[in-house]
């Protein structure tokens, strides 16, 4: 990886990306790829807010109808070509919603009959015995099986991808550093001053340091999400996993018409998981283990608290979909990401040659190079890159 002492550089960089999360690293990608010289500047000696804090799982089915579909499905391809290039392992592929109430049915049928059903099925109770029998819980109706979806261990994917960037696209990095000022040509960091024509800042759910006025007027809060490391279930974890609450919270389900029917005997049946935003993710991990998440707490800004009770009804949920008893937990984490009740994402223009992006939907691993792809085309005045 090439890395930028202090004291600065006399190099004018096309590009400096401020933020080494996720966001900020599929934009320093799609410039990099175009042959642009790009320096990412990082407040922390590595990425570890929100794009390691999660459960690596690439989702295509479930974001929501339009370009957030759109950057997820285009985002999908770039992590499966990029993956072996930057040595970043695939834990597995797919996912099955798991089935159990009829109201959960009828919302993966009628999702099937959009755009966005592409790569997905519906089995009914005896063909996911057969296809995911580990998976076929006593209360089973089916399962709404995708192709699409893939799985990465974000704590050493994201680092990876950062190496990657540096010793294949010449990308270069400076880490801890805070940047004071955006006004291209001139980046002020607490290193230094850096000099780029252009800059991208992705400050994730920091809502102070950068451009705050302009962050202020999108009406943003903090989500605090708790998740959760287990052990070994037994076998190996064939697939990424969610449940009928996962149905009545992401956008590409719970927008249809006919997912009303589902909340609403969601809310009589399990008003607490409701409550505490919980809905299931269950993910294999390299060392044989699960992820298992999540819960939502909402705040501008969140108490560092993790309600017990959040845990709970997670491996309440995750034995009730599956019918397997939660292995033991091995390790706890929070993490909060930029939260917004009306859009998946942002674009800001503070100046011609400044774009601030946020990924305000804890969706930044599965749009993020879409979402790079657009944002940089608008600065750059290009079309995206195909």
């Amino acid at each position: 990886m090439s890395l930028l002492r202090a004291g600065g550089a006399s190099q004018v960089y096309d590009l400096a990306v401020v933020g080494a999360g996720i966001v900020g690293l599929a934009h320093a990608w799609a410039a990099a790829r175009r042959g642009r010289r790009v320096i990412v500047i990082e407040r922390d000696l590595r990425a570890n807010g929100a794009s390691i804090r999660n459960f690596g799982f690439i989702t295509v089915s479930g974001q929501a109808r339009g370009e957030t579909w759109t950057f997820g499905s285009r985002s999908r391809e770039t992590w499966a070509e990029i993956a072996p290039k930057a040595g970043i392992a695939i834990q597995h592929a797919g996912k099955a919603v798991l089935l159990r109430r009829p109201e959960a049915v009828s919302v993966a049928e009628a999702f099937l009959k959009t755009e966005m059903g592409l790569g997905c099925e519906l089995l009914d109770a005896g063909a996911l015995r057969r296809r995911l029998p580990q998976l076929a819980g006593p209360e089973s109706l089916g399962a709404l099986v995708s192709t699409r979806e893939i799985r990465v261990e974000s704590r050493e994917a994201i680092p990876r991808l950062a190496a990657w960037l540096g010793q294949a696209l010449g990308v270069t990095f400076l880490f801890g550093a805070a940047v004071h000022v955006v006004e291209p040509p001139r980046i002020a960091t607490s290193r230094g001053e850096i000099r780029a024509t252009r800059a991208i800042v992705c400050p994730g759910d920091d809502f102070s340091t950068l451009f705050p006025e302009r962050i202020a007027a999108h009406g943003l809060q903090r989500c605090r999400l708790s998740m959760l490391r287990l052990g070994s279930p037994g076998f190996r974890w064939p697939t990424g996993v969610m449940s009928d609450l996962s149905l009545a919270r992401y956008a590409g389900y719970a927008d249809l018409a006919q997912a009303g029917a589902l909340k609403a005997r969601l809310a009589a049946e399990q008003p607490r998981h409701l409550a505490n935003g919980v809905h299931l993710i269950a993910v294999g991990g390299a060392d044989g283990g699960l992820v298992v998440g999540d819960s939502h707490h909402y705040a501008d800004l969140p108490a560092p608290f993790a309600p017990a009770e959040a845990e709970a009804l997670i491996l309440d949920e995750f034995e009730a979909a599956t019918g397997i008893a939660p292995p033991p937990v091995r390790e706890r984490w929070t993490g909060t990401y930029a939260a917004s009740p009306d859009r998946t994402f942002l674009i800001d223009s503070p100046a011609p040659d400044v774009r601030l992006v946020i990924v305000t939907s804890g969706c930044g691993a599965s749009i993020a190079f879409g979402l790079a792809e657009h944002a940089l085309a608008g600065l750059m005045q290009e079309e995206p890159a195909g």
